[in-house]
């Protein structure tokens, strides 16, 4: 979830240049990798001065939806994330809605992919009052080995919010991964927390440094 309360005007976002190859080779991750970048770069990399919610005012705003709910991007934030935690043993993914919400799908139909079973969960921002009053969506996270993910982080709030709940829940969370990392705090205050910290592409990689 990209942490901002008043994004600039969508005239100032950058059209993409091209669209990245279409069936890329199972193996082939860096060419997916390199690919998802490149479209992060020119869709969801916005230059204007912004307010976050958080309080901080930057010169650009990174809308990683416009990458997580696109057709042709989904797939490889699929596999860039599944890639990135490829060597821990989780049951379930999922996070604080919305923003991480695609992220944990394309996880899942990438998993599903490969032949393996990777469940996905939703945390609400709170409580529902009705109907079964669940705080968490999905599959019983409760005794599960799972994954807190974000599309994108800037102070760690919305990923620990879910973390909490996880906890609360009964699950045991083994890392927090987000796509992109905006080196503003967020991966401190994970591991302040006693957590794995992980990201896909940091502001280098994003063009913003």
């Amino acid at each position: 979830m990209t942490d901002a309360s008043t994004p600039p005007s969508s005239s100032s976002a950058r059209q993409p240049a091209s669209t990245p190859p279409a069936g890329h080779p199972a193996d082939d991750l860096p060419a997916i990798r390199e690919s998802l970048r490149r479209l992060i770069v020119a869709t969801a990399v916005i230059r204007g001065r912004v307010t976050l919610s958080s309080g901080r005012v930057a010169d650009h705003y990174v809308d990683l939806r416009r990458i997580t709910l696109a057709a042709d991007a989904a797939p490889l934030v699929g596999r860039v994330m599944l890639d990135l935690v490829a060597d821990l043993e989780i049951e379930a993914v999922g996070g604080l809605t919305l923003g991480a919400d695609p992220v944990a799908t394309a996880m899942l139909h990438a998993a599903a992919a490969q032949g393996r079973r990777l469940d996905a969960f939703v945390v609400r921002k709170q409580d529902k009052a009705h109907g079964l009053q669940r705080r968490i969506e999905g599959p019983d996270v409760s005794d599960r080995r799972v994954l807190a993910v974000e599309d994108t982080s800037t102070t760690g709030g919305s990923v620990l919010t879910a973390v909490e709940a996880l906890r609360e829940a009964g699950a045991q969370v083994v890392a927090v991964a987000v796509v992109a990392d905006r080196g503003t705090g967020a991966r401190e205050q994970v591991e302040a927390a006693g957590l794995d910290y992980r990201y896909a592409y940091d502001p280098a990689d994003l063009e913003l440094v």
